[in-house]
């Protein structure tokens, strides 16, 4: 569809960041945004902030978005796809509705949204479609004519999203010592949830089980794994892991974490693992501290060779999936044939969320969906 650049009737695309601090006097202020509602005390939130304060206050997410920014236009531009990318965070300037705002001014009235979390889930989609839902409802309290907003599909198995992770655990098996490279384990690392949220994610036919977050993760590490033997000639050992819980420890959790598991790995006699992030677009903090910092440490503990591969971030390759993505989606609204990529088993994802899909913890409304107030 590369060859297609009509973005029509789409005017704009939004891109739709969790956001993060840039500078010690933003942390609390952000953590409080994130916990808002749960009633967690300052002092509480100032122990949380020290993994941020450990790095100057300043998380890497909001450089990695102006990067992906940047990668986005530029791909835009070389390709002949006029339509213009602005950039929103739910938690942290610039924020959501800020920037709604200014594209309503700007005359946007057909918006697509492209959010930095590839998978489903309450906190990686839904979440965000309730951050919309709030954002237009603001807009219309203040009198503006509310915009159309449809949030791109999940993108977890496009092979702009698959390829450039790939690339890089064989990068990272070849940086690690020769005489453990071939017998290196792969930990395909991504963010924990309660059980009970993973269990209901996605449509609701693909709910039980770890829904469908466990299954689109599994769907990925297999194809990253299958692209690594193809290449080096090794059929490397992989398990699907987790890290940054930050729940009560009474409620259940997907397990193992990344910790945990190098330390079983290290007992089985695994000469070395490559951590590979693979529920991450880009090295925000969740990567920066809780695998380049703790778990490093953890294996440098353990004696065990870690190396960490890298996320997607602006890969140009990824860029060129969200023109392609857009595309699509345009097509699809316009009545056009549409020819949707996607690798491995489970196929393209849906366009619009259905009814009862990552359902809320508490009910609220949430645009972009099949359940929208807003239409």
């Amino acid at each position: 569809m590369s060859d297609v650049l009509d973005a029509s009737p789409y005017d704009a695309l939004l891109l739709l960041s969790f956001g993060g601090p840039e500078g010690p006097d933003d942390v609390v202020p952000f953590l409080e945004n994130v916990t808002r509602g749960r009633g967690i005390p300052k002092e509480r939130l100032k122990e949380v902030g020290q993994h941020y304060f450990r790095f100057g206050g300043v998380s890497p997410i909001n450089d990695q978005n102006r990067a992906l920014l940047d990668a986005l236009r530029k791909d835009f531009a070389e390709h002949g796809l006029d339509l213009p990318v602005y950039w929103g965070n739910r938690n942290w300037a610039p924020y959501l509705t800020d920037t709604l705002r200014d594209m309503v001014r700007d005359g946007r009235r057909r918006i697509l949204v492209l959010a930095t979390s590839a998978y489903a889930s309450y906190s990686g989609c839904r979440q965000y479609r309730e951050n919309l839902a709030d954002a237009l409802a603001t807009l219309e309290k203040e009198g503006l004519e509310l915009p159309k907003t449809d949030k791109l599909r999940h993108y977890f198995n496009h092979p702009g999203f698959v390829e450039p992770m790939a690339d890089g655990v064989i990068r990272s098996l070849a940086d690690l010592p020769e005489d453990v490279r071939d017998g290196a384990h792969i930990a395909f690392c991504t963010h924990s949830i309660p059980t009970a949220a993973a269990d209901t994610s996605g449509p609701v036919e693909a709910h039980g089980d770890g829904g469908a977050y466990v299954a689109q993760h599994l769907d990925v590490a297999r194809l990253i794994a299958d692209a690594v033997r193809e290449r080096t000639g090794v059929d490397h050992p992989w398990q699907l892991v987790y890290q940054s819980r930050s729940g009560a420890p009474h409620i259940p959790w997907l397990e193992p974490d990344i910790c945990d598991h190098l330390e079983e790995r290290k007992a089985a006699g695994v000469p070395a693992v490559v951590m590979a992030p693979i529920g991450f677009v880009s090295d925000h903090m969740e990567v920066l501290y809780d695998l380049d910092t703790e778990a490093t440490a953890k294996a440098e503990e353990l004696g065990l060779p870690v190396r960490r591969s890298a996320t997607v971030g602006d890969d140009p390759r990824f860029a060129a999936a969200v023109r392609e993505l857009v595309l699509e989606r345009a097509a699809a609204e316009s009545g056009r044939d549409v020819t949707r990529c996607a690798l491995g088993a489970l196929g393209p994802s849906h366009d619009l969320c259905p009814v009862g899909c990552c359902p809320a913890r508490a009910p609220r409304p949430a645009a972009a969906g099949a359940d929208s107030p807003y239409a």
